[in-house]
């Protein structure tokens, strides 16, 4: 396991920021009583929980390109058929994966292919298991033209406490199966919009892992 690089400069400050007020503390303050020590325990079990949401596992990553595997952990929170006209086009499925904040937050593409749209989307903070989430909140989209000539678009959405969205994907990319896409910090979801007729390998609040779990058949 290893900390992701999103993650580096937010937990270095706040390591030495806690670190500052501990030494602060000695200097000023030994004894200890219990409210400082108390201090000094939810500070850095702060910092140990955040270091945790940084967190990407070693995983064996399934490689398989007759399938789309999951590109974020999570739940699956909505499959539903839409409208979807930002690049797809029309009527397709849409397949929507649930990240709680203890969940792996890192995004990664669900099979190989070319990047041909990107665009950034301000908007609202709602909790992103809402219906609305989806076109209504700060949001990245990457279409995607898979290998078999059709359309893929993947949606990474903000949620009530997320706050920054980054993606790595640029128009004119070649990207390969459980390549990143980028990262979402502090709770999220991503929504995957399938061709009509993709047959799916999940149902309805079944639990996923990025890079492992099947979603569908291509």
């Amino acid at each position: 396991m290893y900390i992701h690089k999103e993650g580096h400069r937010l937990l270095t400050t706040t390591f030495l920021f806690f670190a500052a007020i501990t030494a602060a503390m000695v200097i000023w303050c030994r004894p200890f009583n219990v409210a400082e020590w108390l201090l000094i325990v939810i500070m850095f079990g702060f910092w140990l929980a955040l270091a945790s949401f940084f967190r990407i596992p070693k995983r064996t990553f399934t490689q398989d390109e007759s399938l789309l595997i999951a590109p974020a952990d999570g739940r699956i929170c909505a499959i539903e058929q839409v409208n979807e006209k930002e690049y797809v086009g029309g009527e397709c499925l849409m397949v929507s994966v649930f990240m709680f904040g203890t969940d792996v937050h890192v995004n990664r593409y669900p099979i190989s292919g070319t990047v041909d749209y990107v665009n950034y989307h301000k908007g609202n903070y709602f909790v992103a298991s809402h219906p609305k989430s989806s076109l209504m909140n700060e949001r990245s989209s990457i279409g995607m033209l898979l290998p078999n000539g059709k359309k893929m678009l993947l949606r990474q959405v903000a949620g009530i406490m997320a706050r920054r969205i980054v993606c790595y994907a640029k128009k004119g990319d070649v990207v390969k199966q459980n390549d990143e896409i980028g990262f979402i910090k502090f709770g999220s979801r991503v929504d995957m919009y399938l061709p009509l007729g993709t047959e799916l390998c999940v149902k309805l609040d079944d639990v996923v892992k990025n890079g492992i779990t099947p979603i569908a058949k291509v």
